[in-house]
């Protein structure tokens, strides 16, 4: 996936996530994507690289980690429970779409149990 498409497919499928704000809370070259007020996704470009910024699991961090590499820990991020995700041959929009719905369950996950079922109502 290149470097426009990776950040057009990323912004598409945060859209398509329900209760999903979308804020540039640093400026506009930071894409920042919200749920409930709490960040799940940043879009960016550093030291010239596109990347997309998501929660991880620490587990599923690390594994992705090993066999993508265009993904990196969180570039400016908790480097535990963020990744950095680049443009890069493999990476599909497939591999984005799980990473972008997993940043988001694990925002809804950190909530209130009345603010997940109202997120999430089909839980």
């Amino acid at each position: 996936m290149d470097s426009n498409t990776l950040h057009a497919t990323a912004k598409r499928l945060a859209l398509e996530l329900p209760f999903t704000e979308h804020c540039w809370p640093f400026g506009p070259e930071y894409d920042v994507f919200k749920v409930e007020g709490k960040m799940f996704m940043l879009i960016a470009t550093a030291h010239g690289r596109p990347m997309v910024n998501l929660k991880s699991d620490p587990q599923k961090s690390l594994l992705n980690q090993q066999i993508y590499r265009s993904i990196e820990p969180g570039y400016h991020m908790n480097k535990k429970h963020w990744i950095s995700v680049y443009a890069g041959d493999d990476i599909d929009e497939a591999l984005l779409h799980d990473l972008v719905h997993d940043s988001w369950h694990l925002v809804v996950d950190g909530l209130t149990k009345k603010a997940q079922q109202r997120l999430r109502p089909e839980r």
